[in-house]
């Protein structure tokens, strides 16, 4: 039985006889979705998991943003098993239970912000997006909606209007949700403008502002805005941080305008960034938050944190039948209590090191063309010179599978670059093996397959 705390992966038998009996019944019954990686998990803990074969491998996916506590921490499976000993669901959206009040609660407390708040429950990111919208349209009584490109905001069809990151997202869908505007996303490393935002971090925040005020100009009247979303750091996109400006600078205009700022902090929040929530690196207070993946350490939960002058007021503008579920919310409940009791701390701690790790792989390795991130949250992008900055996701993929047949689990994101996104319980002995790893697959990929 694995503990968590190993120190190393041990690859044996790479997608063994067991795991391939599973794939091939997946494959055969699961609609298509975006399996990555042969992975076969048989049991997690801490970063670490082992499959169907004996393997064991350090998770740097975070079960794609969500363990943050760590797979299977005992202190959330304790409060799961609690709750479910009492009641399992009771509808809290038509009755009333302590434990969701007690999450509203807390959420209203540790979001940005001394103002009062209300909070809407859903089961995943994309209803929280999906609640964002709908409260910002009702309590504004405006239509149009500002959104960014690169952006990921969900797959549903309101949240998948905002979304931005790739056409395979809507390729066949349209149409989709009307009224929303794209603009380009200060990207320091590329960007529309051919700004190098890393040397002119302000010509970029400029560059950026001013396309919104000539599409207010031009194209869409700012008074029937209801809302700006925006990723503090983008992630799906290709884990972006922006100008250090760039967040003060939007909310300036969202409140010249009375338009609603609401931060999507579904993947970057819940201490990932070494801070609970992504925008307080920038000290930018949002109007609304959503938050959902890392909630509850894998029980599906999401939330809308937003003013409690913008609620919708009546009985069934908006509901729904699971959110706000009994266990997920005592999961959330024990998760935040782990959270603000060492690990965003560590979070941080880790997080120094990996960048210090990844900032010296794009100084010696020709295709890392940039590294970046916050806590644990970060990315290097793969391209075929530092020079060109020209993507490169073949070799970007090459290194993942390289890193896998090593006992790293990892992923890509935006174009051409891979993230790095442990559980924030990882140790430093783990951090270090786990960046050796990664140096071994970077370094056979640059030397294979560079031009």
């Amino acid at each position: 039985m694995i503990t968590g705390n190993e120190s190393k992966p041990l690859v044996k038998n790479l997608v063994g006889d067991n795991a391939k009996k599973i794939i091939e019944k997946d494959g055969k019954y699961i609609a298509t979705t975006t399996k990555a990686l042969p992975a076969v998990v048989k049991e997690a803990r801490g970063i670490v998991f082992e499959d169907e074969d004996g393997n064991i491998f350090f998770d740097f996916t975070s079960g794609v943003g969500v363990v943050n506590t760590g797979h299977s921490h005992p202190a959330v499976v304790e409060a799961i098993k609690r709750q479910a000993e009492k009641f399992l669901h009771f509808a809290g959206t038509d009755f009333y239970y302590d434990v969701q009040a007690e999450l509203a609660k807390k959420l209203t407390e540790i979001t940005p912000g001394d103002f009062e708040k209300k909070v809407y429950f859903g089961n995943s990111g994309a209803e929280a997006v999906e609640a964002a919208i709908k409260m910002a349209r009702w309590s504004t009584k405006r239509k149009f909606l500002i959104a960014f490109i690169g952006a990921f905001h969900g797959r549903t069809m309101g949240a998948l209007a905002l979304t931005a990151s790739k056409p395979v997202h809507k390729q066949r869908f349209f149409p989709w949700m009307p009224g929303v505007i794209h603009v380009p996303y200060p990207n320091p490393y590329r960007n529309p403008f051919g700004i190098d935002g890393y040397e002119e971090p302000d010509e970029l925040v400029k560059a950026t502002i001013d396309y919104i005020n000539y599409a207010f100009r031009h194209y869409v009247p700012s008074d029937e805005v209801a809302a700006i979303f925006v990723e503090a750091i983008q992630g799906e996109g290709g884990y972006i941080v922006p100008p250090k400006n760039f967040l003060k600078e939007l909310k300036k205009v969202a409140e010249e305008h009375g338009i609603l700022l609401v931060d999507d902090e579904i993947q970057a929040g819940m201490g990932r960034t070494g801070k609970m929530w992504a925008i307080e690196h920038f000290n930018v207070v949002p109007h609304v938050v959503t938050t959902a993946k890392a909630m509850a350490s894998g029980i599906p939960i999401s939330a809308c944190i937003y003013p409690a002058s913008n609620d919708f007021g009546v009985k069934g503008a908006h509901s729904t039948t699971f959110g706000g579920n009994p266990v997920a919310c005592a999961a959330s409940l024990a998760t935040l209590d782990i959270l603000q009791n060492g690990l965003i701390e560590n979070a941080a701690k880790q997080g120094e090191y990996m960048s210090k790790r990844l900032k010296e792989m794009e100084e010696n390795y020709e295709i890392v063309g940039d590294a970046r991130g916050i806590g644990l949250m970060q990315a290097t992008e793969i391209v075929k010179s530092k020079e060109s900055k020209e993507i490169y996701p073949k070799a970007r993929d090459e290194i993942i599978n390289r890193a896998f047949k090593k006992g790293l689990l990892l992923l890509g994101c935006g174009e051409s670059a891979i993230r790095y996104i442990p559980p924030l319980v990882i140790n430093s002995e783990q951090m270090e093996n786990a960046m050796n790893l990664l140096e071994e697959a970077i370094k056979e990929v640059n030397n294979e397959m560079m031009p």
